[in-house]
């Protein structure tokens, strides 16, 4: 019985290289099919981490509030400059600090300035107070240098922690370590003396967006004590043609729940406490794990429709195969007439069959798998999309070529094997 398996496993193959042409066409469309799947959920796949990448990045435990500027509440200053007075107030975070339970801190942001020089070099960035809470909250690690410190926020000290992009603009040939440079505050400015380098953030999207929609590594981070001292509560913000006077308390706050399970409960307390505060909507809050979550089902959908979509030509792989057995089984009468005759039963017929429709479809499951691979490849480096090949992707996409293959042949091989050995005899 075993030698004559393999007999009937080399006929299988045996009439595959009789046919080659035949059996290359006949494996294109689980190829184009398996490529398809892995292609796809790979693009799929990279669209979604970067959205996935900089929730996480937020922090699970966070509930963010950001200032935002009402259209309605503008008021003229002097001359042709506008001043908008606008967002959180120190009366709102004393109060979330008071009243609120499971919060384990309050990180404050004040953005106090948008441009700064060093040399002859100078760039548009941001100038952003905070505490050294805040490389916690979010998770960004002092790459070189050192960070802020509790007695840089006592002292007041003029030190900063820069972004990556700060230092290539700022200081292109030059370590900026211990260097001092210029943060515009009209009609002067003021020095800070740069002790850390952030670690390059991780972006997406254009133009990049990076932590709570701002690109960190465009920022200098310096103590919010600094930044009232400094500052003040208004800044001069100067576009094409216009100029912007903005008093603001806090440009944000990062707000930590000391549990995962506290997160949602203590954002609609916060939600309620700007709500009774604010009579115009100069605030908006934003919770990650929300938006984590969201973000999470919009992958699963997505990998699903594209899935499904790559699946189809799975199946029409499939269907090509059965077709070509069906027209095999008829051209092969004879043959299986002469085989029946000479001892072979119904399901060495099958088997023979079998082995053909399963060859044919692990053959082209792998030959798919490499071009998959080679067309994720492809797209990120024409088109620089992200893609991410996951191995349970190749996995599935294969295993479902062989079930194709097996599916969609044991008709034909049924077809063949109970095909009458006198009438198969007499086929013409």
């Amino acid at each position: 019985m075993k030698l004559l398996s393999i007999e009937t496993f080399r006929l299988g193959l045996n009439n595959l290289r009789l046919h080659k042409l035949r059996s290359l066409l006949t494996s294109l469309g689980i190829i184009f099919g398996v490529a398809a799947v892995i292609c796809m959920l790979s693009i799929s796949e990279g669209a979604s981490a970067d959205e996935m990448r900089l929730i996480e990045l937020l922090g699970t435990h966070n509930i963010i509030v950001n200032s935002v500027k009402p259209p309605q509440n503008k008021k003229t200053a002097e001359g042709n400059s506008n001043l908008v007075e606008y967002g959180i107030t120190t009366d709102d975070v004393a109060i979330i600090k008071k009243t609120l339970s499971h919060i384990e801190r309050v990180v404050p942001l004040k953005i106090v300035s948008y441009r700064a020089r060093y040399g002859v070099n100078q760039a548009e960035l941001g100038v952003v107070g905070t505490t050294p809470e805040f490389f916690d909250v979010v998770n960004v690690p002092v790459a070189r240098g050192r960070g802020m410190t509790d007695e840089d926020m006592e002292e007041r000290t003029n030190i900063c922690v820069i972004g990556e992009e700060v230092r290539r603009e700022l200081f292109p040939f030059k370590d900026p370590l211990g260097e001092t440079l210029l943060v515009e505050r009209y009609p002067t400015a003021v020095p800070f003396t740069v002790v850390g380098i952030l670690g390059r953030v991780k972006t997406a999207g254009a133009p990049e967006r990076g932590v709570n929609q701002r690109n960190l590594n465009r920022e200098i981070l310096v103590p919010f004590s600094t930044t009232l001292a400094q500052f003040g509560e208004t800044t001069r913000r100067s576009t094409a043609g216009s100029r912007e006077y903005i008093k603001m308390q806090y440009s944000g706050l990062y707000i930590s729940a000391d549990d995962i399970d506290s997160v949602m409960p203590v954002s609609r307390m916060v939600q309620r406490v700007f709500e009774h505060g604010h009579e115009v909507r100069d605030y908006e809050v934003k919770v990650p794990l929300a938006q984590l979550q969201l973000a999470q089902k919009k992958k699963r959908n997505s990998q699903l429709t594209f899935g499904f979509i790559a699946g189809i030509s799975l199946l029409v792989g499939g269907i090509g195969i059965m077709n070509i057995m069906l027209a095999t089984v008829t051209e092969r009468t004879r043959e299986i007439g002469i085989r029946r005759a000479l001892g072979a039963r119904q399901r060495h017929i099958a088997v023979q069959f079998l082995v053909e429709t399963i060859v044919l479809s692990t053959t082209g499951g792998f030959v798919g798998v490499l071009f998959g691979v080679l067309g994720a490849t492809l797209v990120t480096h024409l088109a620089e999309w992200e893609t991410i090949v996951s191995p349970w992707s190749v996995i599935i996409s294969f295993c479902l070529s062989v079930i194709v293959g097996i599916f969609f042949g044991m008709y034909p091989a049924v077809q063949a094997a109970k095909l009458d050995p006198i009438e198969a005899l007499r086929y013409d």
